[in-house]
């Protein structure tokens, strides 16, 4: 099945690709940066792509690291596009601020709930702790030998809970280190080859040997930029999301149809180099939920079906996402596995509450909204519309759960 996929797929490419050599050629003959042969697309003579940086890709470079906002990004910020005047409780434990500043992030929710009068809003910066109002939250790295993989967990504090944390911290920034060091990895995956990796990819993806030169060669570009600008470049910045943003920012002069292609090959490549990153950047997620606990933190176990094995764990948490916009296949079904759960535990054991979590990412809030994530670009912060589906809801009603009652449930346990 998956060679015939595969074949479909190659099938496809050849049948366009010849559309696309006539497409870049006029291109090229203005730019003079790429010449593509005008042979048979099964056929391509080799190509030739400038490999050295000029005063535009540093230009470009230099603005895709950048995190000041102009007045554009903080209008698109400031002023969402949905409004919901009719939802009174906000629940909102899974979001990334990223680079955005909080003042801008609260105008937005106020316009988009207007009519609240109920909320719980804490923000989960990936191994970076940060607050939000009374409360503050992270989203945590960490390591279950038991199944050997990486998992994540969502941490929250009462904020005076915090002046305590000097241990959690450390470890935080120690998890954090292995962001940019993914990134140099999967730098070095595709400018240094390792061809086990690339070959993986280029099978999965049917990509041709134009694309694996055009990404190496201006990969390459971004490792030497990297390197002549490591000193004045936001820590934010250095992540895998670096790559994206840098070839979608090509669009203009290369066009959607070959950048659309580089980023599905890159983005199996990160997924490659995902699977391959050693787990000594990690604590133990036993070692996490003991910290956070000495913290009186609350914790709830994001992403159960990338992470599925968790819920077999037993660990000590409060509860679990059983809806966000990347795990909706098993809602109604994570529901009642909760519910189980909580029939067996015992009478003096806390709950386990559901949530559901936007995973929202607010640097894509920040780019014109062509270039960004059509996936990510949607999410809203405390926009959970599982909440509101009858089927859902019904299971939802049958165990007394709904935004209002959680929200005064994980308050109390985190106060």
């Amino acid at each position: 099945m998956i060679t015939k996929d595969l074949t479909a797929i190659k099938i496809i490419f050849l049948k366009n690709y010849e559309g696309m050599i006539i497409q870049m050629k006029g291109q090229a003959a203005q730019s003079n940066i790429v010449k593509l042969s005008n042979q048979k697309c099964n056929a391509i003579e080799p190509q030739t792509i400038s490999e050295d940086i000029t005063e535009e890709d540093e230009s470009l470079f230099l603005k895709i690291v950048s995190t000041d906002l102009d007045e554009k990004q903080i209008e698109r910020i400031t002023n969402p596009e949905k409004i919901f005047p009719h939802q009174t409780s906000v629940l909102a434990v899974h979001w990334h601020p990223e680079f955005v500043p909080m003042k801008f992030i609260t105008t937005r929710i106020n316009r988009m709930f207007p009519n609240r009068d109920h909320e719980l809003i804490i923000p989960t910066q990936h191994n970076q702790i940060m607050v939000y109002g009374d409360y503050a939250g992270v989203e945590v790295d960490c390591y279950s030998s038991g199944f050997n993989q990486k998992v994540q967990l969502l941490l929250h504090f009462k904020k005076d809970n915090l002046n305590e944390a000097t241990v959690l911290n450390n470890m935080l920034a120690h998890t954090y280190k292995y962001r940019s060091t993914q990134l140099f990895e999967f730098i070095d995956t595709i400018t240094n080859p390792i061809e086990e990796r690339i070959c993986e990819a280029v099978r999965q993806t049917g990509t041709s040997d134009f694309i694996v030169n055009f990404v190496k060669i201006n990969v390459q570009k971004i490792k030497m930029l990297l390197d002549k600008h490591m000193g004045t470049i936001p820590d934010h910045s250095i992540k895998n999301k670096l790559l994206r943003n840098y070839f979608d920012c090509l669009r203009n002069t290369y066009g959607d149809d070959l950048i659309n292609r580089v980023q599905v090959y890159l983005q199996v490549i990160k997924q490659i180099v995902k699977q391959h990153f050693p787990f000594v950047y990690f604590y133990r997620t036993s070692e996490v939920i003991e910290e956070a606990r000495s913290l009186n933190a609350g914790i709830l176990i994001p992403h159960p079906e990338q992470f599925w094995p968790i819920l077999l764990a037993n660990y000590d948490v409060d509860g679990v996402e059983v809806w966000n916009p990347q795990s909706q296949r098993y809602t109604n079904f994570l529901i009642s596995v909760l519910n189980q759960k909580r029939e067996k535990q015992k009478a003096h054991d806390r709950d386990l509450l559901i949530f559901m979590g936007d995973d929202t990412h607010m640097s894509e809030k920040t780019l014109e909204p062509k270039d960004q994530n059509p996936e990510k670009g949607n999410r809203e912060i405390g926009y959970q519309p599982a909440w509101d589906d009858l089927d859902i809801r019904k299971n939802l009603i049958i165990n007394k759960f709904n935004r209002r009652n959680v929200i005064e449930e994980y308050k109390k346990r985190l106060n």
